[in-house]
């Protein structure tokens, strides 16, 4: 009696489940994301705070500013322009993909859009945690104690994470903004950022980052 053809090649067989474990895992992380950002949207920032903290991402697409990261700032500045902030922090550096400075093209779509007040530049962070720890020393230097974390709903989990982690809570009174970007707003969790998020996730996990 033959045996069935999947029990020929059990490598397959095992390679196969691997794949499935891996891509149910993912998929869980993601609906976990994506349940968490919901409730950011529906819960925005209730205190005034001194500073809101604007992490980069792609600066540029197309040779405009990235719709997911002027959203962000556009966030940051309706809070300043309802008084929920008074100057705008925004942190980036260099990005791979496009070779701008993600601080600075924040603060170009700021001044375009009519915001005079307070801005500072941290330029030279390439990753979420740099993000936190470059911003760190910019922020007590300019006296700032609360700070608002704008950033888009899928990674302010994460983001939440690295900041009890790293101590970044204890210098300062942390509150998170979700950005509802067209990017978020046409794609939700199938947009590029929120697709790469889960293995953000796992990595930073895998670092012992986030626990």
């Amino acid at each position: 009696m033959k045996r069935p053809r999947w029990l020929r090649r059990p490598w397959q067989v095992a390679l196969a489940g691997a794949l499935l474990a891996v891509a149910l895992a993912y998929a869980a992380i993601g609906a976990f994301i994506w349940s968490q950002a919901e409730e950011l949207l529906a819960h925005p920032p209730q205190r005034p705070a001194d500073a809101a903290l604007v992490l980069g991402s792609r600066a540029y697409l197309d040779g405009k500013p990235h719709p997911c990261l002027a959203g962000r700032v556009d966030t940051a500045l309706a809070m300043a322009h309802a008084g929920v902030v008074r100057q705008l922090v925004f942190s980036g550096g260099v990005d791979s993909e496009d070779g701008r400075t993600e601080a600075m093209a924040m603060q170009e779509h700021a001044v375009a859009a009519g915001f005079a007040g307070p801005m500072l530049l941290e330029p030279a962070s390439t990753s979420t945690r740099l993000n936190l720890s470059l911003s760190r020393p910019l922020l007590l230097a300019a006296g700032v104690r609360s700070v608002v974390i704008v950033s888009e709903p899928y990674h302010l989990w994460r983001v939440e994470r690295l900041v009890k982690m790293s101590g970044f809570d204890q210098s300062f009174d942390v509150q998170y903004a979700a950005a509802p970007t067209s990017c978020w707003r046409a794609l939700g969790p199938f947009s590029k950022g929120a697709l790469r998020e889960p293995a953000a996730i796992i990595n930073n996990a895998g670092h012992g980052y986030l626990f």
